[in-house]
């Protein structure tokens, strides 16, 4: 069956903010418990493969081997947006995962992007 990546951004330091990007503390725990819940949703229907948040950009070490191994204390692109948080889940088709994105949408309250992984 195919995966997919939904992926959510955030902009540079909302991990750093005990609210991420919610306006309170009521906010941002209703929208932990409902993901906790969409979660378990995939878990149950067998569509869930993976998922996790990730830690400020600003953290990350960006490596290149091109002849001479080197890395950089900072992120790859320079952006105003990040990759925040994913799930890999298995959908029939594009039109099935766009809705499981839909849902991974009204779960956490942030736009979700939809990408089926490559096969093979």
């Amino acid at each position: 069956m195919p995966q997919y990546l939904l992926s959510v951004y955030h902009g540079l330091g909302a991990q750093d903010d005990p609210l991420g990007t919610y306006e309170t503390a009521e906010d941002r725990d209703a929208a932990l418990a409902r993901v906790s819940q969409f979660n378990q949703q995939l878990m149950d229907e067998g569509r869930f493969v993976f998922a996790c948040g990730l830690t400020d950009p600003n953290t990350s070490i960006t490596v290149h081997a091109d002849g001479k191994p080197r890395s950089a204390q900072a992120p790859l692109p320079e952006a105003d947006v990040f990759i925040s948080g994913f799930w890999v889940v298995e959908a029939d088709d594009l039109s099935a995962a766009e809705q499981v994105g839909l849902e991974a949408s009204e779960a956490c309250g942030q736009r979700v992007e939809v990408r089926q992984l490559q096969e093979g």
